[in-house]
């Protein structure tokens, strides 16, 4: 099946990473660490850069956090973690970029809310200031609009002239307008003061799935900047999952979106890297891209009573994502592979056909075997107390087999 045609948008690279054009849509995290504390953000942009963001942003708040950015980049460029690093400003970044030089310069890219870089004059005066340092640095700038922190003035500027009209816009749609202008107007402004039209990148966030539909549809439609989607304050858990899958699966089956962000509020302590996993998911199972074997599975019934086969999947699952960083450098195209693990003899040997590895374990009452299947063939069939060993076994055998080596590769 055919893919949606991208939106054409300009490209701009960031660090290695290219983004918009042609290149494929990138995955980006954030991390929540105190960026002066140069061993915890070291610690997590290397996790998160192990699990796939190929973009990490981090917050630049403070004269501290400023001064550490350096120290950040150096850990990790001594770590061999050449993820590009992107600088999170807000209210104080023109100060913090014009008395840190040095942050400036390790940053792969700046982003600016047009909402929080000053009021009234001394807003162009700051968001010049910033675009200054872009320049003189040649660094791309994302400009990323946000619902919850909207330039209030242009905002008012709009409402007046929407009640002029001789039939005005409902409240949102005004709204919404102020988000889509506020980002081009920025991106013009910016233009102007010297930044080079391909070092722009344009991001709309709000929480409400309609809404960022709504406002991504309008804002690809006005301008050839590549876009950055997020579901801004998507939530936790499962709600954050569906939510921000349900408006970015929409905007990339139009079409559009050249950099994603799956903005998760992890549980107490929890995983920072579910995000980037969540992210990649998305777009691997809606064909865009291959990130890492994905494991097919299913649902459990009646039939299937025992727990085995969950275990199993979840096992494989676990093996595969741990795999994958050594995979990654060993052979070429393994992300792609298929597997699936069923539970009874209902859909379990078709479905293990269609994968390219596939086990179908015995559900309730059935003969206590579990036939593999590779390529669409049954090779042999398991059965005693190592089926999850010999499966993983199997497994590394079909890649090792299957899979050409990449030159070099140890």
């Amino acid at each position: 099946m055919a893919l949606p045609t991208r939106r054409r948008s300009r490209q701009v690279l960031v660090g290695r990473i290219r983004i918009g054009g042609d290149a494929p849509v990138v995955v980006q995290s954030m991390t929540n660490t105190d960026t002066a504390d140069v061993d915890a953000t070291v610690r997590q942009v290397t996790e998160l850069a192990r699990a796939g963001s190929e973009l990490v942003r981090v917050t630049v708040n403070t004269v501290e956090a400023a001064a550490a950015v350096p120290h950040v980049r150096e850990a990790l460029d001594r770590s061999g973690i050449d993820v590009p690093l992107v600088g999170d400003f807000h209210f104080n970044g023109h100060k913090l970029l014009r008395e840190h030089p040095a942050c400036a310069d390790a940053l792969a890219k700046l982003r600016i809310n047009p909402g929080n870089v000053g009021r009234g004059a001394k807003r162009d005066t700051q968001f010049a200031d910033m675009i200054e340092v872009a320049c003189r640095y040649e660094k791309p700038v994302r400009i990323g609009v946000n619902w919850g922190s909207l330039d209030q003035d242009l905002l008012t500027r709009l409402m007046d002239e929407n009640s002029a009209r001789a039939e005005p816009w409902d409240a949102m749609d005004v709204v919404r307008e102020a988000i889509v202008v506020s980002a081009l107007e920025s991106a013009a402004r910016a233009i102007e003061l010297g930044l080079p039209a391909d070092r722009i990148i344009l991001s709309a966030k709000v929480s409400g799935v309609q809404d960022l539909i709504s406002i991504y549809r309008n804002l690809a439609a006005r301008c050839d900047f590549p876009l950055h989607l997020g579901l801004t304050e998507a939530g936790m858990g499962s709600k954050g999952i569906v939510a921000s899958s349900a408006a970015m699966g929409v905007l990339l089956q139009d079409g559009i979106g050249d950099t994603i962000r799956v903005s998760l509020t992890p549980e107490p302590n929890g995983d920072r890297t579910r995000e980037v996993i969540v992210a990649q998911e998305l777009l691997q199972t809606m064909g865009f891209r291959a990130f890492t074997p994905l494991v097919v599975a299913c649902p459990g019934c009646g039939r299937t009573t025992s727990t085995y086969f969950q275990e199993l999947a979840s096992r494989i699952q676990t093996h595969l994502r741990e795999r994958m960083h050594h995979w990654r450098g060993e052979y070429v195209g393994v992300e792609s592979l298929s597997v699936a693990v069923m539970g009874c003899v209902v859909n379990g040997p078709g479905e293990s056909k269609h994968a390219n590895i596939g086990i179908s374990l015995p559900g309730t009452g059935e003969r206590p075997v579990a036939p593999v299947y590779e390529d669409g063939e049954k090779t042999v069939t398991l059965k005693g107390d190592r089926i999850a060993e010999e499966f993983t076994e199997l497994l590394e055998q079909y890649v090792a087999r299957k899979y050409p080596r990449l030159a070099g590769a140890p």
